[in-house]
C-alpha cells in the first residue's frame, strides 16, 4: 500500500488561511464573451446611425426657421473631419508603435496604440462639446445685440462662420459690461484696496507657478501665506463697506455689483456660522459620550431627507416673528441650519480618524476638553475645515428659492435674483444676463481653484481608519 508523502487531512480552510482550497484556474473565455465587446460596440454604432438618419427624416420637408440654422452637407463634412483625424491618428500610431519598439526593444501591439489614438480623439471632442456652451455664453456676453444667437456670416467661405459657431470679433464690445457699471460711484480707497487685492492675486499666481516648477522654500511658503492673508483681508473690507447708496443707477442693471456683494457676505457669514456650528457639534457627537447621542444623529439623517421647499412656510413664518424677514442676516441663519446636519456628519466622520492618543496626552497635561479641542484638534482640521467653508458657500451663492422667498428689496437681492430679474420681462435682456453670469461666476471661480486641493483632500477627509 502506497501512503503520500506529506499526508495533510482535508480540513475547512479558515480565515485568512488558504488551507487546501482549490487553487484557481485561469480558463479562456469563450467564444460569446470574447465577441461581446463587438457586439455592444457594433450596437452602438447602429443606434447611432439609426438615431441620425432619424433625424435627418423628421427634418425633411419642413421650413427651416430662424433658430436652426442648416448647413448643406454639414454632416458629410463632419464626418469627412472625423476620417482624416482617423487617418492621421493612424498614422502617427504606426510611427509611434516601430520608434517605441526599435527604443524598448519590446512588442507593441499597434491595436492598442491606435486604440488609445482613438480614445484621445473621442474625448477631445467630448471636451469641445461640453466646453462649447461657456464660449457661446461668453461670445454672447459680448455681443452688442440683444441675442443669445451669433450672427451668421452666409458670405464666409469658413462654413463654421457660416453656420455662426463661430462670431464676428469685430462686432464684439463691452457695451453689456458697461450698463453693467452704469451709475456705480467708487471712492479712491475702494479702487486703491481693489487694486492691490487685484496686485496681491496675480502675485499669488506667480508664487503658485514657481512652486510648481521646483521653486519650493520657507521663505516662499511665507511669502504664500502672508499675500494670501492680505487678499482676503482687502477684499473682506471691499465687501463689507460697500454701501448701496453708491449705486445710483436708475435701473436693476446697474445694481448688480451690489447683489454680488451682498452674496458674498451672505455666503461668507453662512460659511464661517456653518464651521463655528459644525466642528463643535461634531467634535462632541465625536468625542463625548451623553444621553441622546445616538438619537440625535439618527435625527441629523432624518432631516436630511427632506428638501428645503417643504421648510419654506415655517422658515419665513420664523422670520416674521423675529423681524429678520428681508434681511441678509435672516437669510445666513436659514441656510447655516439647513447646513448643520450634513457639515456635522463630514466632521464627526475627521474627528473619529484623528489618533485618541493625541486628545488623551493634552488631557493628561492638564488640558480641559475645551482646551483640547481649540488647541489640538482644530489646528489639524484645516483642510477639512475650508472644505465645510468652501462646500457651504458654493451650495449658497446661487440658490434662489428660499433667497426669493426672504428678499423682497432690490437692494438685498443675492445674484441669483438678480439674473432672474433680467429675464423676467417681455424683452428679455440676454446681453446683460450672460454678461452679469460671466461676471458673477469669477468670485466662485477663483475661490474654487484657489483651494481646490484642500476641497478635494477635505471631501475624502476621514474614509480611512489608520
Amino acid at each position: 500500500m502506497t501512503v503520500p508523502a506529506n499526508p495533510q487531512p482535508n480540513l475547512p480552510a479558515q480565515d485568512g488561511d488558504p488551507g487546501d482550497a482549490t487553487p484557481y484556474v485561469y480558463r479562456e473565455p469563450g467564444p460569446l464573451r470574447k465577441a461581446l465587446p463587438w457586439l455592444v460596440t457594433a450596437a452602438l454604432v447602429l443606434g447611432i446611425i439609426w438615431l441620425g438618419t432619424s433625424m435627418v427624416k423628421s427634418l425633411e420637408g419642413r421650413s427651416k426657421g430662424a433658430l436652426i440654422l442648416f448647413i448643406e452637407g454639414g454632416w458629410k463634412r463632419f464626418l469627412l473631419f472625423l476620417l482624416a483625424a482617423s487617418g492621421v491618428l493612424a498614422l502617427t500610431s504606426l510611427i509611434g508603435q516601430k520608434w517605441g519598439q526599435a527604443r524598448t526593444g519590446r512588442r507593441i501591439r499597434y491595436l492598442e496604440v491606435l486604440g488609445d489614438q482613438l480614445t484621445h480623439l473621442f474625448l477631445m471632442l467630448v471636451v469641445l462639446i461640453a466646453v462649447y456652451p461657456l464660449f457661446y455664453m461668453l461670445v454672447a456676453a459680448f455681443n452688442p445685440v440683444n441675442s443669445l444667437f451669433l450672427s451668421p456670416d452666409p458670405q464666409s467661405s469658413n462654413f463654421l462662420y457660416r453656420a455662426g459657431l463661430l462670431p464676428k470679433l469685430d462686432a464684439l464690445s463691452y457695451e453689456n459690461f458697461q450698463k453693467l457699471f452704469a451709475g456705480v460711484v467708487i471712492p479712491g480707497w475702494q479702487v486703491l484696496a481693489a487694486t492691490l487685492s487685484g496686485a496681491g492675486l496675480a502675485a499669488l499666481g506667480l508664487v503658485a507657478l514657481l512652486r510648481r516648477y521646483g521653486r519650493e522654500s520657507a521663505a516662499m511658503d511665507r511669502l504664500n501665506t502672508w499675500l494670501g492673508r492680505l487678499v482676503i483681508v482687502l477684499l473682506a473690507l471691499l465687501v463689507v463697506f460697500i454701501t448701496p447708496a453708491q449705486f445710483t443707477g436708475g435701473d436693476n442693471n446697474s445694481k448688480f455689483l451690489l447683489s454680488v456683494r451682498n452674496t458674498l457676505l451672505v455666503s461668507g457669514a453662512t460659511g464661517l456660522l456653518g464651521i463655528l456650528l459644525s466642528t463643535t457639534a461634531g467634535y462632541a457627537i465625536a468625542r463625548l459620550r451623553f444621553p441622546g447621542r445616538f438619537q440625535t444623529l439618527l435625527f441629523f439623517i432624518f432631516i436630511q431627507m427632506f428638501p428645503v421647499v417643504l421648510a419654506l412656510v415655517a422658515i419665513y413664518g420664523l422670520m416674521v416673528q423675529l423681524g429678520l424677514s428681508n434681511s441678509l442676516i435672516g437669510l445666513v441663519l436659514a441656510y447655516s441650519g439647513g447646513a448643520i446636519a450634513f457639515n456635522t456628519w463630514i466632521y464627526k466622520g475627521y474627528v473619529e480618524s484623528l489618533p485618541l492618543s493625541l486628545e488623551e496626552a493634552a488631557l493628561v497635561d492638564g488640558a480641559t476638553r475645551w482646551q483640547t479641542f481649540l488647541r489640538v484638534i482644530l489646528p489639524l482640521s484645516g483642510g477639512i475645515l475650508v472644505f465645510i467653508f468652501l462646500n457651504q458657500f458654493i451650495a449658497t451663492y446661487a440658490e434662489y428659492i428660499l433667497s426669493s422667498v426672504l428678499l423682497t428689496g432690490v437692494e438685498k437681492w443675492t445674484v441669483g435674483l438678480m439674473l432672474i430679474s433680467f429675464t423676467s420681462d417681455r424683452s428679455v435682456s440676454w446681453g446683460i444676463f450672460a454678461a452679469a453670469a460671466t461676471l458673477g461666476a469669477l468670485p466662485i471661480v477663483l475661490l474654487f481653484y484657489s483651494f481646490q486641493r484642500f476641497f478635494v483632500g477635505g471631501a475624502v477627509a476621514g474614509g480611512v481608519k489608520e
